[in-house]
């Protein structure tokens, strides 16, 4: 086929971010690691959230493209294997949204297209992943408050995943309690029962642990309501960072880029592509 002759570069990763206007360093950061893991792949990343996209482009005068477009750049580019990698906790509805342009790309591109999994997907993963965490933010006598995001809707595909990570946590650790922003028992809903089951169990302190990929606009305005709101009944505080940044988020950390890094290499495998440095 004489159009599969323009294919003649190897190897692209891209990373489909949601994105964020105060945030976007970490992403491309992530980008920086991605290229020094896979030295011989051209990465690319792209940001879903149009406002983000518009905003960057007003405020900071940056130019970032969604995935459609990028895919489009990176099919005129002529890759022959192409991974798409999910940069989201859960497997909901971001991840199902970026699966959908993938799939949509394969129909009328000659490039051969795989997608990895979001970060908690596997329970295995998962598993790890929390207990770790759960160990590093930790104190004596205080209780842990984690919060997840959520999705606003009960039969979004994924959603097992977030209740596995509230049900776990809560599980493994008596100082942990779990609710979300704006999924299923959303704080400011039943923030008064939280605290009279932390009270209830004796603790005195409380630290807010946001399980958010990165500190951006969620952080700076619901992290800080609730660890306000709490402080009525108890001695309060965010969570601590446990990478370089000052403030706590889990795309830094480095038990998370393992797993992303893990599941690039499995997509290339699934496409046929060895993990191993290829020369051009």
């Amino acid at each position: 086929m004489k159009r599969f002759r323009h294919y003649n570069r190897k190897r692209a990763i891209v990373l489909a971010c949601f994105g964020s206007v105060i945030e976007q360093q970490k992403y491309l950061d992530l980008e920086d690691k991605v290229k020094e893991e896979f030295p011989d792949c051209e990465v690319f990343t792209s940001f879903s959230s149009r406002m983000v996209i518009k905003l960057l482009k007003k405020k900071k005068k940056e130019n970032y493209k969604n995935l459609p477009q990028t895919l489009s750049d990176v099919d005129m580019q002529g890759y022959k294997h192409v991974v798409v990698v999910s940069v989201n906790i859960y497997p909901t509805d971001e991840h199902e949204f970026l699966k959908k342009i993938v799939d949509g790309f394969k129909h009328f591109s000659l490039g051969n297209l795989g997608i990895t999994n979001a970060l908690l997907t596997t329970t295995k993963d998962t598993t790890s992943y929390l207990k770790n965490l759960n160990e590093q933010v930790s104190k004596e006598d205080t209780a842990n408050l984690y919060i997840i995001h959520g999705t606003p809707k009960l039969n979004t595909i994924g959603i097992d995943s977030i209740t596995y990570t509230s049900d776990l946590l809560e599980m493994i650790d008596k100082r942990n309690f779990t609710c979300s922003l704006e999924g299923a028992f959303p704080y400011f809903e039943i923030n008064e029962v939280i605290k009279q089951k932390i009270k209830v169990k004796g603790f005195k302190k409380v630290q807010v642990v946001p399980l958010l990929l990165v500190s951006g606009n969620h952080y700076i305005k619901d992290m800080f309501e609730i660890k306000d709101d709490l402080s009525d009944t108890f001695e309060s505080f965010i969570a601590s960072s446990l990478t370089k940044s000052e403030n706590f988020n889990l795309l830094e950390l480095p038990q998370t880029q393992e797993i992303l890094l893990k599941n690039i290499k499995e997509s290339f495998k699934m496409l046929g592509v060895s993990h191993k440095v290829m020369s051009y």
